[in-house]
């Protein structure tokens, strides 16, 4: 099971407070492990704060008032951003799947104060990761479910909505989930 490119729906009942109702793009999915980015966590953090950190000068409010993300619990110190496919950055971007690639250099966030960033980018602070073998112990033990990325849903639709807009792709409705697993 690859699920590089996929999208992982926390399931009611997570144990783990920070992945409660998280939607995670994955990043990388390999028997070495895995690497997502929570995507509907806002950090109640202006990109403009962040720039101010870095010494990075942004004159646009549009750009300033982006949100920064939660995109996981591991190094919230370090950044990434999770964007369209049609920029790259000079130093380093990663293509993920079709449509997506992530970047975590500096040059993405100038090229956004200046207005020369990506069409779409999620912005976030940490990412989540798992050892070998981790998450697919997470997902038989029915912590996640799994779809394919959709950009509308992933750059779109309002972060308070992306969880169950996520299970709707599933045709499952958030109402009829239990927050236990059975078996027959």
């Amino acid at each position: 099971m690859d699920l590089t490119g996929k999208l992982l729906i926390a399931m009611p009942g997570m144990e783990d407070p920070r992945f409660d109702h998280s939607v995670i793009y994955m990043c990388s999915h390999t028997a070495d492990g895995a690497m997502g980015l929570i995507v509907n966590k806002p950090a109640d953090l202006p990109l403009s704060a962040l720039l101010n950190q870095l010494d990075i000068s942004c004159d646009n409010p549009d750009v300033g008032a982006l949100p920064v993300r939660f995109g996981g619990p591991v190094e919230t110190a370090r950044g990434f951003v999770l964007h369209s496919a049609e920029y790259e950055a000079s130093l380093h971007s990663t293509d993920i799947a079709d449509g997506f690639r992530m970047t975590a250099t500096l040059d993405i966030l100038e090229d956004i104060a200046n207005g020369e960033g990506p069409m779409q980018e999620l912005l976030m602070l940490g990412y989540s990761g798992w050892g070998p073998g981790q998450l697919e112990g997470e997902i038989a033990q029915n912590g996640w479910l799994t779809t394919d990325a959709d950009a509308h849903l992933i750059f779109a639709v309002p972060d308070h909505q992306k969880w169950e807009a996520a299970l709707k792709t599933l045709g499952v409705d958030a109402l009829t989930l239990s927050a236990s697993s059975g078996h027959a």
